[in-house]
């Protein structure tokens, strides 16, 4: 700093640049202006210490930005209920066991475990991990308050969700990929046609509950554990 040396205790912890909280998990890296987002990983590491995480590679090719017009807690929801899969995604429940599909949830994430039908990809999960056994076709993980790793056999779709204002939502979907021989197999195929069957989902919502005559309904016990974690952690959040 020029000019400074005459300036009485000069130069101060307090005149040091801010320290931000940072946490590394393979090749990714991730910070927070708040709360250190260590803290929010642990239950998804511990589950996923076997992914090949060392080996992603990013696929700018396979990877994309989505502006979506609507609120971006309607985005999150909609991403954490498994009600509207076989009504909204074809293609992917015709891979997934619906039936079999269940939530999971953690202090500040969750994780909607999708199993392969007869036949389908699937993981090969090494024994002794809770999930062996099992034809997990996804993991989809969400981490308080805008991250989606949702992970397939061939590597981690990275999914950001960045509020633009009240009513626009801008999504970066960042493909890492492992295994590349594995494309274009199970749940992981096809992610941009599942995008945009939700964004025409969460903008008909968006329109819905500006709608004078919009009154909330109540939560189902087995779809929507999810979304009412959610909707308790930002509640929390807010005092």
């Amino acid at each position: 700093m020029p000019e400074f040396k005459e300036v009485k205790d000069f130069p101060s912890g307090s005149d040091d640049l801010r320290s931000l909280p940072l946490h590394q998990w393979g090749k990714l890296l991730f910070a927070s202006l708040g709360q250190a987002p260590a803290n929010s990983f642990p239950p998804m590491e511990e589950r996923m210490q076997w992914s090949p995480m060392d080996k992603l590679v990013h696929r700018a090719d396979l990877s994309s930005e989505h502006v979506v017009q609507a609120n971006w807690a309607l985005y999150v929801e909609n991403y954490l209920e498994g009600f509207h899969i076989p009504f909204v995604h074809p293609t992917l429940n015709a891979l997934l066991d619906f039936g079999d599909y269940t939530t999971e949830l953690y202090a500040r994430s969750s994780l909607q475990l999708g199993i392969a039908k007869k036949d389908e990809a699937c993981f090969d999960i090494p024994a002794g991990h809770p999930d062996h056994g099992k034809k997990v076709a996804a993991y989809y993980w969400w981490v308080f308050p805008n991250l989606m790793f949702n992970f397939y056999p061939w590597g981690l779709s990275l999914n950001i969700v960045r509020p633009q204002s009240v009513g626009i939502t801008r999504i970066s979907f960042l493909t890492f990929v492992a295994d590349e021989t594995k494309l274009g197999e199970g749940a992981g195929v096809g992610l941009d046609q599942v995008e945009k069957e939700d964004e025409e989902v969460v903008e008909a919502v968006q329109r819905g509950v500006r709608s004078r005559n919009y009154a909330h309904g109540r939560y189902s016990v087995t779809r929507e554990q999810g979304t009412h974690h959610f909707h308790r952690l930002i509640a929390e959040m807010m005092g």
